[in-house]
């Protein structure tokens, strides 16, 4: 249990509104967000009423659904300019959908120390599943897919596209969409997702 001198200095800082605003402004309900951080709806309300604190690796999960850092949310506007590093060593994987059994893809954050990013960057391993089991999702924005490695098809639409190393993809990903490594080989491309 916090004192209330901790409560009202953490009450200062507004958390909970400011992830409120940030879901708002992305048009993403509670349940979409809980899907993206593997945290239950009623816990991320509790946090926007500011009715609990998040420990920070919890904010931290928020904040990178969101393309944000943990400045967002204890700091005023960034003060000096924007350069941010990710070393292959520190990428952070994030699930395809949080306890999946079945995965269709692996993919790890490029960009995920910059604040306040306009657009979403990964890298992406592409894994073997089979046609009927791929699982379409659509998200707001738009997608840019760079493939590296492999053949990857890319399913929307009722079409199937095929792409091989070299190849790009660039669509509106509001239409439902879902993907498959074709062929024995690894699979893996760049995938950049904007809103």
């Amino acid at each position: 249990m916090l004192s209330k001198t901790l409560q009202d200095g953490l009450n200062d800082y507004g958390i909970g509104a400011k992830i409120r605003a940030l879901r708002l402004k992305k048009k993403i309900g509670l349940v979409d967000l809980g899907k993206h951080t593997g945290l239950s709806p009623a816990l991320l309300s509790k946090i926007e009423r500011g009715r609990l604190f998040p420990t920070l690796p919890t904010l931290l999960r928020i904040a990178l659904v969101f393309g944000v850092g943990l400045e967002f949310f204890f700091a005023g506007a960034r003060e000096k300019p924007l350069i941010a590093v990710t070393r292959k060593s520190q990428r952070v994987e994030l699930p395809e959908r949080q306890g999946a059994r079945e995965a269709a893809y692996r993919f790890e954050s490029l960009d995920y120390p910059a604040t306040e990013r306009r657009f979403n960057c990964y890298y992406t391993e592409f894994l073997p599943v089979a046609r009927d089991k791929l699982r379409p999702h659509d998200h707001a924005g738009v997608e840019f897919i760079y493939v590296i490695a492999g053949i990857l098809s890319v399913h929307m639409n009722g079409e199937e596209h095929a792409l091989e190393a070299g190849d790009a993809i660039y669509f509106d990903s509001t239409i439902p969409h879902a993907y498959r490594r074709s062929g024995g080989r690894r699979c893996s491309a760049v995938v950049v997702t904007a809103p």
